[in-house]
Formats: C-alpha cells, sequence, structure tokens
C-alpha cells in the first residue's frame, strides 16, 4: 500500500470514528420565542446592532414591547478603560479596557423571566506612543471582541429561558 492510499484509508477511518460517536457541529440554539422587543439601549448602540444581527433568522425583533413575546431591557451598556502601567516619566504603557452590560428580561406584562444581569468584560492593552495608531486599532478589535462575547452569552441565556 503507498503512503497517498494509507492517507486515504486513515482519512476514512477518522471520518468513520467521528461519525460514531455523534461528534457534530455546534448549531444554534431555537429560541423559545418568536418575537422579542430591545429596550433601553442608546439610539446608535453598536451592542443592540450586533444583539440583532444575531437574533436574525432565529426570532423576529419588533420595535415594540406590547408587539412582543420577550422584552430585553438593557440596564447598563457601558465601556471605559484605565490606566493600569505607567513609567516613571509618567508615560502609560498599559491600559485595562472594560465593558459592561446589564439587562432584563421580561414578558410584555412585566412578568420577570431573569433578574438583573450584569456582564462585565476586561481586556488589557500595552500601549507605546511610537505605535499610537496602531494601539488604536486593537483597542478597537478588542472592544468589538468583546462586544461579540457579550452577545453570544446574552444570546444563549435566551434560548436558555422558561417561559
Amino acid at each position: 500500500m503507498s503512503w497517498s492510499e494509507r492517507r486515504v484509508a486513515l482519512g476514512a477511518l477518522w471520518a468513520l470514528a467521528l461519525g460514531g460517536c455523534g461528534f457534530e457541529l455546534r448549531q444554534t440554539q431555537p429560541m423559545p420565542f418568536q418575537t422579542i422587543a430591545l429596550a433601553g439601549f442608546g439610539a446608535r448602540s453598536e451592542l443592540a446592532a450586533e444583539l440583532r444581527r444575531s437574533l436574525e433568522g432565529r426570532a423576529r425583533v419588533v420595535e415594540t414591547p406590547a408587539q412582543a413575546q420577550v422584552v430585553l431591557t438593557a440596564l447598563a451598556d457601558e465601556r471605559g478603560e484605565s490606566v493600569v502601567a505607567s513609567t516613571s516619566a509618567a508615560q502609560v504603557r498599559e491600559f485595562q479596557l472594560r465593558l459592561k452590560f446589564g439587562f432584563r428580561v421580561s414578558t410584555p406584562g412585566g412578568r420577570e423571566l431573569t433578574g438583573p444581569v450584569e456582564l462585565a468584560l476586561t481586556r488589557d492593552l500595552t500601549y507605546s506612543e511610537n505605535l499610537a495608531l496602531a494601539k488604536e486599532e486593537e483597542q478597537a478589535d478588542l472592544y468589538r471582541e468583546m462586544r461579540a462575547d457579550i452577545v453570544s452569552q446574552v444570546t444563549r441565556r435566551l434560548a436558555a429561558l422558561r417561559l
């Protein structure tokens, strides 16, 4: 048996083993509701826009809470940064980026499905004056990554709701 034939046989063996063990790619969880309203967000909230995109195809996002089965109310949507380390010459060397999102899920009638939940993420960012533009882009990427992580956590919690 040549080397290429062995590789094909080994690949087929792996495919059979993975298929037989129940391995399956993760799929989106269905939502236990058909409609949801997002309330309490700022007019240009990036988090609200990303939540809408994440819920697309799984539930319909409606404009008013009266039209929805479930209402997600934003209690806090804050981002900030603080200096963690600096030199003796007061030059910043490291920042800590923070993103906090608080929310509550209820029915339009006011019955709480989840109490107030607060999600807080932090990331460290080294800084150099010589690379200021690159560090700004890195900061934007880190905030984008944190926002995606929060959206993922919120959608998993929504999928686990019991109506």
